[in-house]
């Protein structure tokens, strides 16, 4: 009869598991008996089951409060922060396995209100029992949040709370190095690792990533200074064979990127460079990556780098695994954009979403892509501040070659569509559903000034008349009442 109690239970668990994304269902289950009240409570409380409403959220942070140690209670009454004093039914908080800022902040606005911007100190001295808390009662966090000057990794159970950490995110604002340092010692299991706020080596994160047994998701927010990061390069180096997601943030000029030549495993790479007075820097950057090789590479996103030509070398060396290519410059004297979407034609069989930029020279590479990629679902292509006259042969390509999974386009306002390729565009997609429809530059103002568009009232009611007719799904074209200058 036990072995028999013990499968069933082993059952129900399974099948909780199976529901831990319904919080509704979990919730009537919890309600049905006591057993089954106890094998979901710990399921719901494994991410903070409650809502974006103020009084859930209070509810929920009077649990927490009401699972505060009574020392820490009475330590708190004290100074006249008022918490409940009864004592939960279940230790709630040795459920959760996340530990974020955003989360301690909402308990601390229920307790405070408006009142917490007058009494700093209260509310440190009440952030700190909460952390202490979590990391007391918590024997598995996977997910941290580290946004505060608390010295978290020195609180008692750190040992054991931190020792499974899958997710650590970090504000170099608030964490110095001995923080990091000593963390290090804790923390071996790491996945995924985020850091903010870099302005130079930090040894205590050296330390951290060197001591991670298969790191492979690192996101880098750099800020603008003149630091250096030379550390910081040797240590992605060490980590190449195990790192296959990379994220930069303004890493160009500051950081030396000869780390990317040993990153052999990416598969994600994200770059974004929005410090226009570090373009000095570039020309290192595309050193390293016209030399990089990731055979294995699938998503590639780039903001502000004018580097087409590395970015289509860089293609060329894959083993045409890629599904997602988003390549997006402020900065429009960019040369070699045919070279990337020619590159991405004959190397990305798989790819599903483009979003590029298309030269006045460019649309043959556009006819390749379309007849070779014919996964491809959503295709953005916008244009380099030149008003010209491709877009009347851009649409015919669209319209003739379009794969049927094609359903999601955006064009650039910059081009000129006369009305009867408009119409024969649609047409084309009568014997299919086109999702979305979008013009980049259709709004009429920009800084409070009118601009000029090729789009007219004539294009939107094409437009409105394809909509109607349940071809055309959406469109910012009708999104707003179109102004005729």
């Amino acid at each position: 009869m036990n072995k028999m109690e013990k499968l069933n239970t082993d059952c129900f668990i399974l099948i909780f598991n199976e529901l831990r994304k319904d919080n509704k269902s979990l919730y009537s289950c919890l309600l049905v008996n006591k057993e089954w009240c106890h094998l979901v409570i710990p399921i719901l409380w494994e991410g903070y089951p409650y809502s974006n409403c103020e009084k859930s959220q209070e509810k929920f942070s009077n649990v927490i409060l009401s699972c505060l140690p009574s020392y820490s209670k009475q330590l708190l009454f004290d100074i006249n922060i008022k918490v409940p004093s009864n004592s939960p039914t279940f230790n709630y908080v040795s459920f959760c396995k996340f530990l974020r800022v955003g989360f301690v902040g909402n308990i601390i606005y229920s307790v405070f209100k408006e009142e917490v911007l007058n009494n700093s100190k209260k509310k440190r001295f009440l952030e700190q029992e909460i952390y202490k808390l979590f990391i007391n009662q918590c024997k598995n966090i996977r997910e941290l949040v580290w946004r505060t000057f608390h010295p978290l990794q020195s609180y008692p159970g750190a040992m054991t709370s931190f020792s499974q950490l899958h997710n650590l995110a970090v504000d170099l604002n608030y964490v110095n190095s001995n923080n990091l340092y000593e963390t290090a010692q804790i923390c071996k299991n790491l996945g995924i690792l985020t850091i903010c706020a870099f302005s130079q080596d930090v040894r205590g994160l050296i330390s951290l990533i060197d001591e991670q047994r298969n790191l492979k998701v690192v996101s880098l927010n750099f800020c603008i200074n003149e630091g250096t990061f030379k550390e910081l390069s040797k240590a992605l180096a060490r980590k190449g064979h195990t790192i296959n997601n990379l994220s930069l943030y303004d890493s160009v000029g500051f950081t030396p990127h000869s780390f990317l030549t040993s990153l052999n495993n990416l598969k994600v790479l994200t770059i974004y460079h929005n410090n226009c007075k570090s373009y000095e820097g570039i020309e290192e950057f595309q050193k390293y990556l016209a030399n990089s090789i990731f055979p294995d590479l699938e998503i590639l996103e780039i903001s502000n780098l004018l580097c087409f030509k590395e970015f289509a070398m860089l293609i060329e060396k894959t083993k045409g695994n890629i599904l997602d290519i988003y390549v997006n410059i402020f900065n429009k004297s960019a040369n070699n954009t045919g070279m990337l979407i020619s590159a991405i034609s004959n190397h990305c069989p798989k790819i599903e979403h483009l979003t590029t930029h298309l030269g006045p020279n460019d649309l043959i590479y556009v006819r390749s892509l379309l007849m070779n990629c014919k996964n491809l679902i959503r295709l953005s292509l916008n244009s380099l501040n030149e008003k010209n006259g491709i877009g009347d042969e851009l649409l015919n390509i669209l319209a003739e070659l379009s794969p049927k999974s094609l359903t999601d386009i955006e064009i650039s306002g910059d081009w000129e569509y006369p009305i009867d390729t408009f119409v024969k565009f649609f047409e084309s997609y009568k014997e299919r559903n086109l999702l979305s429809f979008v013009v980049r530059g259709y709004f009429r103002y920009m800084s409070g000034e009118p601009t000029t568009t090729t789009i007219t009232t004539e294009h939107v009611n094409i437009v409105r008349k394809y909509y109607n007719e349940g071809i055309v799904k959406s469109s910012n074209l009708l999104s707003h009442h179109f102004i005729n200058y």
